[in-house]
């Protein structure tokens, strides 16, 4: 059983404890760290843990042996490479970093310290997009030509305009910060390093905050094309649909903490005229959450790295760091 604090008990905090506590074998919080202790009291309480109001202290706790960061995204590099220096193995929820320098930094740190760093990419864990995986792999989708995906909501409407998820710095690029980098990592996974992106993102619905349209043009090294859009001034809704030379497949729904569905389609070579009804798959219910967090703790039972320098989890954030390039820029950007 892998000891954790966990810095930052907003509602994906308490989300993430929730998943773990006294349900996982593997891993659960000893200890939460809060600016304001009275706010969550009760909760603690509840959850059998304490709480204290400064990583440092959570850091000097010879009972706490790793960190879960739930917290503002600008905080996450320099709160990552405190705890390489403590020698606690982290995890921190996405965006890892908001640029590939910090990003790069914090990897270094932790590996320097030969400490595990994680990164809160829970998609990965859905048996529906490793179903998707397997497919491309194994040649039953043909040759990947396209993927695209959205991930909406009403997140600007969610918060008021002093929240610092309201601050354009904290949420470069819109919806980009807090789902679309969900959908990049997604792609990343099933089509692998992107080459280049056209991005243009807007405020359209509130007179402040942080832009609540962006969309996005992506050509992968492997070859192929993606788009991504991400409106979070409007309802619910996420898809995810990968093209490929034989059939596609699709996963989407309003909600996507829940186990994932997948719909496939393949067309007939000898018969293409012919439109054949997709395929619908069900998967046993899951918690991508524990998934992520269990991975995380049998990683540092291994002490075994999860984010390595040149890996997904740093290109993501270049990727990112692209997309605001040419936002800026109105032109195509080639990704380094």
């Amino acid at each position: 059983m892998l000891n954790a604090a966990i810095v930052g008990l907003g509602r994906w905090g308490q989300n993430l404890t929730n998943s773990i506590q006294n349900k996982s074998k593997k891993i659960r919080i000893v200890q939460g760290v809060v600016r304001h202790p009275e706010k969550v009291e009760d909760y603690a309480k509840k959850q059998g843990f304490t709480i204290v109001k400064s990583l440092q202290e959570a850091l000097a706790n010879p009972q706490v042996e790793a960190i879960i960061l739930a917290t503002p995204h600008s905080l996450h590099a320099e709160q990552i490479i405190a705890c390489a220096k403590a020698g606690k193995p982290v995890f921190t929820e996405k965006p890892f970093t908001l640029t590939t320098e910090s990003a790069k930094a914090a990897v270094a740190a932790c590996a320097a310290a030969k400490i595990t760093l994680g990164v809160g990419y829970n998609w990965r864990f859905q048996p529906a997009l490793q179903a998707i995986k397997q497919l491309l792999t194994e040649g039953k989708l043909g040759k990947l030509l396209h993927i695209e995906g959205n991930f909406n909501g009403p997140s600007v409407y969610r918060v008021g305009r002093e929240h610092w998820r309201q601050d354009r710095e904290e949420g470069p690029a819109g919806g980009m910060t807090g789902r679309g980098v969900h959908v990049v990592d997604a792609m990343l996974y099933l089509a692998g390093p992107i080459e280049s992106v056209y991005a243009q993102s807007h405020r359209f619905a509130l007179d402040y905050g942080t832009d609540d349209t962006t969309t996005m043009l992506f050509k992968f090294r492997g070859g192929g094309t993606g788009y991504l859009g991400t409106v979070i001034a409007t309802a619910e809704t996420w898809r995810l649909q990968v093209c490929g030379s034989r059939g596609w497949a699709e996963v989407g729904d309003v909600q996507h903490l829940n186990t994932w569905q997948l719909r496939t389609c393949f067309f007939d070579p000898n018969d293409p005229y012919v439109h054949p009804q997709p395929q619908v798959t069900q998967f046993p219910d899951t918690s991508t959450e524990r998934l992520e967090l269990e991975n995380f703790a049998d990683a540092v039972k291994n002490n075994r790295p999860l984010a390595i320098q040149g890996g997904e989890d740093i290109h993501n954030v270049t990727v990112l760091e692209s997309i605001l390039q040419s936002v800026t820029s109105g032109q195509s950007v080639k990704i380094a």
